[in-house]
């Protein structure tokens, strides 16, 4: 029996056209709301403001499930995902107030590569830390809200992720890419050597922003040369096999619930462990949303050529789907984060990938359904 689709599936979108982004974004609330997102997730880390977003996915699934969700037309699903704690508005505003507090020295908290990318770190109270992730929420929301209102067939929470990052390394200096130290962008062999920066782009030891002194004063030959996102998670079969295996829980768990989301969430929420310290502790959330999506889409009834599959088929392909987010989510990281000194998220470009891959199967008739993708419902 294909698995019953649970009803968040409805914050998906509103709409198609340039004048549905136009009535969302003309509401005051969503850029107030935006802006006090990104500047919490300032305050506290982009990496806790995404450990409560999971925790709000969690308990808005789980309610869901039970049909014990709250009257109205947000439920907890709706604000995980939302105009204020939505990751697209306070991790990247987090992540973004993270390059420009490094860049201004604010900074020292011991990371072994540039402080830009500990997202990890609380940032505390400076108003224009705070400003800075308020002003990349406002960011956030606009282009999430223009991806989804146009119906393009891709996750606009990531999507918008992606961007703010590219953004902000280029508003505050930093390469988009940054310079390779091996034989080429995928090559993490600096990094297994401990290579630093033996050179400076300044002619000095330590970097320096307009007289502020950038990364808390750490010279710059001690920087990793190479850091690749997850020391514990980035060996490929290693990868592979996570994603495998991520992609399989959270195909059964979406078909034990209906939720697309449910496992996406604990995946979010047991990142609090990996900002404890817990060692090699894996990141799944990338994986999870995948494998969950693909079951329900291809356990879907319909008259596409991949609909209506049994639920071993669907699993199977869970599995499958988990292994290539995996895989995409470690060759984004070895090109757009290693080398770079601010964190671009790879969960967030390998999501962008499958989802409009999953998107594409939709247009072209091949799955009945993208679930909860706009434009594919």
């Amino acid at each position: 029996m294909p698995a019953e689709l649970a009803p968040e599936l409805a914050l998906q979108a509103f709409g198609g056209s340039f004048g549905d982004v136009a009535s969302v974004l003309g509401e005051p609330s969503i850029w107030v709301g935006a802006f006090a997102g990104g500047a919490f997730g300032a305050a506290i880390g982009a990496l806790p403001a995404f450990v409560l977003t999971g925790l709000l996915v969690v308990a808005g699934a789980a309610a869901n499930i039970v049909g014990v969700a709250p009257e109205g037309s947000v439920d907890l699903v709706g604000i995980g995902f939302g105009h204020v704690l939505g990751p697209h508005i306070s991790f990247a505003g987090g992540a973004a107030a993270a390059a420009y507090a490094a860049k201004k020295g604010y900074m020292e908290s011991g990371f072994d590569y540039h402080n830009a990318k500990d997202i990890g770190f609380a940032l505390g109270n400076k108003p224009d830390v705070l400003a800075v992730g308020g002003v990349f929420g406002m960011l956030g929301i606009a282009i999430e809200q223009l991806s989804r209102n146009l119906l393009i067939t891709v996750d606009p929470i990531p999507v918008s992720i992606v961007i703010s990052a590219f953004v902000h390394r280029a508003v505050f200096g930093y390469a988009l890419i940054g310079k390779t130290s091996g034989s080429g962008l995928l090559d993490m062999g600096p990094f297994e050597r401990g290579e630093t920066v033996s050179d400076t782009t300044t002619g000095s030891d330590v970097a320096t922003d307009g007289g502020a002194v950038e990364n808390g004063g750490a010279a710059q030959h001690n920087w990793l040369a190479t850091e690749p996102w997850l020391p514990q998670q980035y060996k490929w079969a290693e990868v592979g096999a996570i994603g495998v295996v991520a992609g399989l829980v959270s195909g059964y768990l979406a078909f034990r619930t209906g939720s697309p989301f449910l496992g996406f969430g604990i995946s979010a929420a047991s990142l609090l462990f990996l900002n404890l310290g817990v060692e090699n502790f894996p990141v799944t959330h990338h994986i999870t949303l995948a494998g969950s999506t693909v079951f329900l889409a291809v356990t879907a009834s319909g008259d596409a050529a991949l609909a209506g599959l049994s639920v071993t088929a669907g699993l199977l392909i869970a599995g499958g789907l988990g292994f290539v987010a995996a895989i995409l989510g470690e060759l984004t990281q070895r090109i757009f984060y290693a080398h770079g000194r601010t964190h671009i998220d790879p969960p967030a470009m390998a999501i962008v990938l499958w989802s409009f891959g999953i998107g594409l199967l939709y247009v072209a008739g091949l799955i009945p359904t993208g679930v909860w993708i706009p434009g594919t419902v």
